[in-house]
């Protein structure tokens, strides 16, 4: 049985096309650092931005008439919800992290 984490949860949410398995290989087996967590949440969020924008231009072609594409535009909806609910677990987890080390005592 795979193991299910936030990073694989958050990687296949943002890339639909992934599976478990091609985010578990992405470590680097040369024991070169990878990119640092700011650098990983910063590309995240920006993916999830750009999920918005997909999603704000799909329902504004809707709404106009320039395409007729429901579909295509709930699917973008759903696509960028997700994406943005999936965010705000991370960042509830990571200030819920970061409260418990702070009620630490040293």
């Amino acid at each position: 049985m795979e193991d299910i984490t936030v990073k694989t949860q958050l990687k296949t949410a943002l890339h639909p096309g992934l599976s478990p398995a091609d985010v578990k290989g992405s470590t680097h087996p040369t024991g070169e650092a990878g990119p640092s967590f700011a650098d990983t949440l910063a590309k995240s969020i920006e993916e999830v931005n750009h999920l918005q924008k997909e999603a704000d231009q799909a329902i504004e072609k809707l709404a106009s008439g320039e395409s007729q594409n429901v579909h295509g535009a709930m699917l973008a909806v759903n696509k960028a919800d997700m994406a943005f609910r999936m965010t705000m677990q991370v960042r509830n987890k990571i200030v819920e992290a970061y409260q418990e080390v702070m009620r630490m005592q040293v």
